[in-house]
């Protein structure tokens, strides 16, 4: 799921020339995929089905943020109601944590089945630019892909050699998943 618009990128770049959208649209497709791998999950919202394994606690974290639904939570075979309160038995949720009220995730193998959606309606601000700044970034390089610097009459153009220019990383190294360890 792309990260970003052409028109976005196109506002960004200032382009006053036609150039073939066919060739943005591929950059930004494998740009947002590229940033997704590096922040090790999805950004946007999508379904999730996982199967974990219960450790004797009543608090489960989901491997996925920010949660805006669940659907189902199942433990040893037996369906968990939602909760519609603080007290009654069932299950309530968090953006990042799902918490169970008179019953707890049994110890066991691959016996607790979650199925919920996390991530956001559309990339945040700050991470859409990032990706809008990559995009430009490969975009204007692409004249001149493993060159350092060109010499044209007498003139020298040196050129940055980089994965990320700095900004942008700074701001993916913000929304990167952090498995706890």
């Amino acid at each position: 799921m792309d990260l970003t618009t052409l028109a976005n990128v196109k506002a960004w770049l200032n382009l006053t020339v036609d150039i073939s959208d066919a060739l943005l649209v591929r950059l930004i497709a494998g740009i947002s995929a590229w940033v997704q791998s590096y922040l090790s999950r999805q950004v946007l919202s999508q379904s999730y089905a996982e199967v974990r394994d219960g450790h004797d606690t009543q608090v489960l974290y989901f491997r996925e943020y920010p949660v805006t639904a669940v659907s189902g939570v199942t433990v040893d075979g037996v369906a968990i109601p939602p909760a519609p309160d603080t007290v009654t038995p069932g299950y309530r949720f968090t953006l990042g944590r799902l918490i169970l009220q008179g019953y707890r995730f049994t110890r066991g193998w691959g016996n607790v089945t979650l199925d919920y959606t996390a991530g956001y309606d559309a990339a945040p601000p700050d991470l859409e630019q990032a990706v809008i700044e990559l995009v430009a970034f490969r975009f204007k390089e692409r004249g001149h892909i493993g060159d350092q610097s060109v010499a044209f009459q007498g003139q020298t153009t040196s050129f940055t050699v980089a994965e990320l220019p700095p900004s942008v990383k700074a701001v993916l190294d913000k929304w990167k998943k952090v498995v706890p360890g």
